[in-house]
């Protein structure tokens, strides 16, 4: 049975026994003990990670209300145990079923060619060294391997490089890239166990074994609160003679607004990251970002769109601009082809009507043409010699011919997000004190991105494992919590081994996603900012909820000390502080 489903019974039971208990008090106890067993195997559990925590107190609370037989102070406790870990559990486990496995993004199956040239399609793990595989449009190549064709790939999930490239026969080509072109074969030259792709979530299972827990808000101030309440108890019975006193320490001691208050501070804060498209996986998580000191930031998909856009267009003759675009759109309409995509998408969006073609012919990675108005366009790479008018510095650029003849011309890059600059100063005024570039793209490029949003630490030509030891290395160096942005494969092994992995869901590898930490669903880099101020003031309400609480509960702890309330006013005490400490930590939902 899932945990979430145990603390769930658990609270219900509980709740059922303290309502019968004012028929028939033993039944009270039937609640105290039902709590008590397992806030102790919390505590066993806690030993054994060599932490203590709110748990410690809350047995020692209700083992001297069962033998006092203060059943009623007991029962109370026990639902507010029950009230807390439901929270936590839930808060945990929303985060987790928005997401997919991270096996998701693998490909199942593949397509091999027999040795008659037929094809079949086989399960991942039958692919042998060798063996003539055939990848279709928008595949993911399943193993390393050699082109027998050419290849237009998309390699930005495992390289940073965010523009398509072209590979040609006998060039070597990785898992885990994504076919842009037309279909293509290969040669595998390993199984999917050897593969580049297995070799990566090979890291990121290595490094979340080596991520150290984190330790709960309540864990930190009950370690700090139990000695205090145990020498308030055992003097109150030196000096007394009282047991009765102890015990009533001890229950107004009862940590319930660290139970209570902190997590319900804590689920409104990953409640309103959800609605602000933030997804954070627990409250461990939020409050490491809460303390954010490094923040490493991929390029390609996370300060840049990931993708080719359309950054200007030359013409040459009687068209203009829209109208070469309207004609090369139109002709791209047809094509698999990444860059015809961006095409395509860009005539949409100016409401550009795309036009009958006929007598198609394409050239797989090369060039794409038809017939319009009796015309032949064509759509692809540069073969003319450049005339003075083509003026683009774009790293990509289309070529559009009417006829043989050079009529436009098409540039193309991977712009930066509109809101990337304004993100890097919006994260400097919450407090993060080291903001880096870290990509696996070459250095010029890298350079300029960082100076066009305002960063001063570049580190390029990055690899995954390259990542894993800079992020590593400003662990051991920070005081703060170490973040990690990014949404490809290259970078899972640092998002799954930081204080806080945060991936650009929307676009970004399965992989990245299920190591991260915090997921940004609807891809816009703003989010990010937006869910480090959402943690602190999470983090803040929650401290303040518990001081509040425990200021509280240290004068109920005085007035039994003193004889002036027993366990059971005691334990009524602390539901009114619990009412107290949960609206303060309520208003973390309040203000913007």
């Amino acid at each position: 049975m899932r945990p979430q489903n145990v603390n769930r019974g658990l609270l219900l039971l509980t709740l059922i026994l303290l309502s019968l208990g004012f028929f028939n008090e033993y039944i009270w106890g039937i609640a105290t003990v039902l709590g008590l067993i397992p806030a102790l195997l919390w505590v066993l559990i806690d030993l054994h990670r060599k932490t203590f925590g709110s748990d410690l107190l809350a047995v020692l609370s209700l083992c001297a209300t069962f033998l006092t037989h203060e059943y009623f102070a007991g029962a109370v406790i026990s639902l507010m145990l029950a009230s807390g870990r439901v929270l936590e559990s839930w808060a945990e486990g929303q985060a987790e079923r928005q997401l997919k496995s991270l096996l998701a993004r693998i490909p199942q199956q593949s397509h091999r060619f027999t040795t008659t040239g037929a094809i079949e399609e086989i399960e991942l793990r039958e692919i042998g060294v060798n063996d003539h595989l055939l990848v279709r449009a928008g595949e993911i190549t399943p193993v390393d391997g050699m082109l027998l064709t050419s290849a237009t790939l998309d390699e930005s999930a495992l390289t940073g490089e965010p523009l398509p490239v072209v590979r040609h026969v006998n060039a070597p080509i990785l898992s885990g890239v994504v076919n842009a072109g037309d279909v293509f074969e290969y040669l595998a030259t390993n199984t999917a166990e050897e593969s580049t792709y297995a070799g990566i979530i090979k890291m990121v299972q290595s490094a979340q074994a080596r991520t150290s827990p984190n330790v709960r808000i309540a864990s930190k101030w009950a370690m700090a609160f139990i000695p205090l309440a145990l020498v308030t108890a055992g003097m109150a019975w030196v000096i007394t003679g009282e047991v009765g006193r102890a015990v009533a320490v001890l229950v107004a001691a009862t940590p319930c607004p660290l139970i209570l208050a902190v997590p319900i501070a804590v689920v409104s804060g990953l409640s309103r990251a959800a609605k602000h498209g933030a997804i954070i996986k627990g409250g461990a998580t939020l409050e490491a970002l809460a303390r954010a000191e490094v923040v490493l930031l991929d390029k390609t998909g996370t300060i840049t769109h990931g993708g080719p856009r359309i950054d200007e267009i030359v013409v040459s003759g009687d068209l203009n601009r829209d109208e070469v675009l309207q004609l090369a759109a139109s002709v791209d309409q047809y094509s698999h082809h990444i860059v015809a995509n961006a095409l395509v998408a860009s005539a949409h969006k100016k409401a550009l009507t795309l036009l009958p073609v006929s007598a198609l012919k394409e050239v797989a990675g090369h060039h794409i043409s038809g017939v319009i108005n009796g015309s032949e366009i064509t759509v692809g790479q540069l073969t003319h010699v450049a005339p003075d008018w083509l003026t683009l510095s774009q790293p990509l650029v289309v070529a559009v011919t009417r006829d043989g003849e050079l009529i436009g011309a098409i540039g193309l890059s991977d712009p930066l997000r509109p809101e990337s600059k304004s993100v890097i100063a919006h994260l400097r005024r919450l407090g993060v004190q080291r903001i880096a570039l870290v990509t696996g793209d070459k250095d010029s490029t890298a350079q300029e991105v960082a100076a066009s949003v305002g960063v001063t630490e570049v580190y390029s030509n990055v690899s995954a494992q390259g990542k894993l030891d800079l992020t590593e290395k400003l662990m051991e160096n920070s005081r703060g919590s170490v973040v990690v942005v990014g949404d490809g494969i290259n970078d899972a092994p640092a998002l799954a081994i930081a204080h806080v992995g945060v991936a650009m869901g929307a676009r970004g590898a399965t992989a990245a996603s299920e190591a991260a930490d915090v997921v940004i669903v609807d891809d816009s880099l703003e989010n990010l900012a937006q869910a480090i101020g959402t943690a602190q003031r999470s983090r803040g309400k929650a401290i303040e909820a518990a001081a509040i609480g425990m200021s509280l509960s240290f004068l109920v702890m005085m007035a039994g000390a003193f004889g002036f309330a027993t366990a059971s006013e005691g334990a009524l005490a602390q539901e009114l502080i619990d009412v107290v400490a949960i609206f303060w930590a309520l208003t973390v939902l309040k203000g913007k």
